[in-house]
């Protein structure tokens, strides 16, 4: 006996679904159709005109993020990818900076967790709950027992220009820039390939503002904490 039609599975794809009446519109409708279209991932902040900035940072391939940065900007980043549906893992030496932060998070859920340095076992990262590493290391991190891999990304904090950046920018995909020395921005121009503009901005940044590189793009971004984050981790800053 065969199955009817409107309730054969189809594979990979689930029941077929309820029947609606096709709507249609005209050519001269198009231009009022206004449909948000973007990136998925985590919303880091603004761009100069004001659009969100998106952070597609669960993916089924390997990521590597690099951030030269405060603390703040990367707890910011890692309560928004928690709230995607992440696994946040923080291999940190300084505990004590995110237990507040790792105990708020996730309603009682420990959907963030901490780790000695070293000390971040197996994952099992999978699409249905994929896995963010952040990397609190200091400025000399040791190579991490747990890579990127599919659906596991790493962030690597640094908070001033070590000498390990050359490494960890090189095979970084995405690379985050907040505010750091003269000789450093001028470092850090010569190795990312920016232009001379962008490179004295590097000394003159306001707390909250990243440059954001991956490849040839780049982008300026101010994450403005909600009242929320405000509560927990405090105003914006650079150096914590």
């Amino acid at each position: 006996m065969s199955v009817p039609t409107r309730t054969r599975a189809r594979l990979g794809f689930g029941l077929i679904g309820p029947r609606r009446e096709r709507q249609s519109i005209t050519p001269d409708q198009l231009a009022s159709l206004a449909l948000p279209v973007g990136d998925d991932g985590v919303v880091i902040g603004v761009d100069a005109q004001d659009r969100p900035a998106v952070l597609g940072i669960n993916r089924p391939t390997p990521y590597d993020v690099t951030l030269i940065g405060g603390l703040w900007t990367a707890q910011v980043l890692a309560l928004r990818a928690a709230a995607t549906g992440a696994r946040i893992v923080v291999e940190t030496a300084r505990a004590q900076a995110w237990t507040t932060l790792a105990h708020a998070a996730g309603g009682g859920q420990p959907c963030i967790t901490l780790h000695d340095v070293g000390r971040v076992p197996p994952q099992g990262p999978s699409a249905g709950s994929p896995v963010v590493v952040v990397r609190d290391c200091g400025m000399r991190p040791p190579r991490g027992r747990v890579v990127s891999g599919p659906w596991q990304s790493v962030l690597t904090l640094l908070p001033y220009l070590s000498p390990v950046a050359p490494r960890l920018i090189e095979k970084s995909a995405l690379v985050g820039v907040q505010r750091v020395s003269p000789d450093e921005a001028a470092q850090i121009g010569r190795m990312m390939h920016l232009p001379a503009g962008e490179t004295q901005a590097l000394s003159t940044l306001a707390d909250g503002v990243s440059l954001w590189c991956s490849g040839r793009d780049r982008e300026f971004v101010m994450t403005r904490a909600t009242d929320a984050e405000t509560g927990l981790l405090g105003a914006a800053r650079r150096v914590d």
